[in-house]
């Protein structure tokens, strides 16, 4: 993990001021790209309304101070609401055409700001394009807007399983691949462009925006990109053999015992789908429930059945004690829904002024005698709080502290880098994965920027002359 850059000044500047957001004229050609999507959606999906516009122009960058100092940075002028992926070329020819910066968006559940239209214009709902199209021996074909839920279930019908899929699991598969990364499944698979994807359909913003297919790395610049190299019409992912899921619930009392614990149960055979650690002081906002004991550590473990009575003796092996041992669906779900940011939340939700960074390394895990590193890095945020998920690759997690300012969390994360902790910092909405691919397929499938424009750091859309309608 590495830190992200600072945002552009131009855009730092009018984010930081709501009333400049408000002032922005009307992006023009805007009326005439709302009539011509009427003409190709249907007018009910073409949305004007003040109360959807508003929606659709935020998702959960709030959970962050320093980008919260910015909103209202953009404000969706349509709503654009297809409702089957054959209608995404006719759209992007229409955006390319009238120069509309057109800015995608799921459930809008990324708390990066990703889904933000910083450049007003239409946003691109792709919520009803939700179906599950075709499904085989290690694959599903969905379009993008299907629920990850509705793919796993999908999947058990045919006993398989997806690889993996976040902590959101109401998420879309296509805002899950342009803005997500990792989940439950993670502890084996590592994240959303490690081999999860075998086919993505895209469709680029071009004048005749004829989608493209890219399958296995090739997917790559189109993954974790936040729409800027083209839309994804449909994404068809790996599966694996459905298997029965239990959850295990544990307690201890030393940091050096709980994270002993949890890397036994990450090198656990058959591997866990998941393996959770949470300090009491973030057990103690989680809603009330015998298998959290909020006056201590928290390991929890999604495990297979058969693989219960070892996970067991692991627990008791390294000085724990089993809370409770909850069969699916109950169990499985509660350990997910606790995974990876949603520890963030639920402490936003119960008390105001914290502020969470993303961090990896086993360095996290200090030593046997002690607390070893973590006593440094709780010292460069006072009042650190950690959450950390298991993963064969290495730890990752959450550090949550008491916000001051912006230039401390800067200089905070210098400081962990400096310990050997990764670092990337959900602190602004900025494409800082691959970015040299991600520019390299921009070039082609959106030659304007008017692809969720202000997302690539230093390119802003071309809404010059626009060509005539034929």
């Amino acid at each position: 993990m590495t830190s992200n850059p600072t945002a552009p000044t131009e855009l730092v500047d009018d984010a930081r001021n709501p009333s400049a957001a408000a002032e922005r004229r009307p992006t023009p050609g805007i009326e005439e790209f709302c009539a011509a999507a009427a003409d190709l959606l249907g007018p009910g999906s073409v949305i004007r309304d003040a109360a959807a516009r508003e929606k659709a122009s935020c998702d959960w960058a709030h959970m962050s101070p320093i980008l919260s100092a910015k909103l209202p940075a953009g404000h969706a002028e349509v709503v654009l609401r297809p409702t089957s992926h054959e209608q995404l070329p006719g759209i992007m020819a229409l955006a390319h055409r009238h120069r509309i910066p057109l800015t995608p968006r799921g459930k809008g559940t990324g708390n990066y700001g990703q889904a933000i239209p910083l450049y007003d214009g239409a946003v691109l709902d792709l919520t009803g394009c939700g179906r599950v199209l075709d499904a085989g021996d290690g694959w599903i074909r969905a379009e993008a807007g299907a629920k990850m839920s509705d793919l796993e279930a999908h999947a058990r019908t045919l006993g398989q399983e997806l690889w993996m899929f976040p902590s959101t699991f109401g998420t879309t598969v296509g805002g899950f691949l342009s803005g997500g990364s990792g989940g439950t499944g993670s502890l084996v698979h590592r994240t959303n462009g490690d081999g999860f994807v075998r086919e993505l359909t895209v469709v680029p913003c071009t004048a005749d925006a004829e989608p493209f297919t890219v399958r296995d790395t090739e997917a790559l610049p189109y993954i974790h990109a936040y729409g800027t190299t083209g839309i994804t019409a449909t994404a068809t992912v790996r599966l694996q053999r459905a298997r029965t899921w239990t959850g295990l619930f544990a307690a201890f009392d030393d940091w050096a015992s709980a994270t002993a614990g949890l890397s036994a149960l990450v090198r656990l055979e058959p591997a866990p789908r998941l393996v959770s650690l949470d300090e009491a002081d973030l057990v103690r906002v989680y809603q009330v429930d015998p298998a959290l004991d909020p006056t201590a550590l928290n390991v929890r473990a999604i495990v297979e059945d058969d693989a219960v009575d070892a996970a067991r003796a692991i627990v008791r092996a390294h000085g724990g004690r089993v809370l409770e041992v909850r069969p699916a669906p109950d169990g499985p779900a509660l350990i997910s829904s606790l995974s990876f940011n949603h520890p963030t939340y639920h402490l936003m939700k119960a008390e105001d002024g914290w502020f969470h960074l993303e961090i990896g390394g086993d360095v996290l895990l200090g030593n046997r005698d002690g607390d070893g590193d973590i006593a440094e890095i709780r010292k460069v945020f006072p009042g650190t709080l950690l959450h950390l998920e298991g993963m064969r690759s290495g730890t990752v997690g959450m550090l949550m502290a008491r916000y001051e300012d912006e230039q401390t969390v800067h200089e905070g994360i210098a400081a962990l880098e400096a310990l050997g902790v990764g670092v990337h910092s959900p602190h602004n909405w900025y494409v800082d994965r691959r970015l040299d691919l991600v520019r390299e397929a921009a070039r082609t499938a959106d030659p304007l920027g008017l692809l969720n424009p202000g997302k690539i750091p230093g390119k802003v859309p071309d809404t010059g002359p626009r060509q005539e309608t034929p």
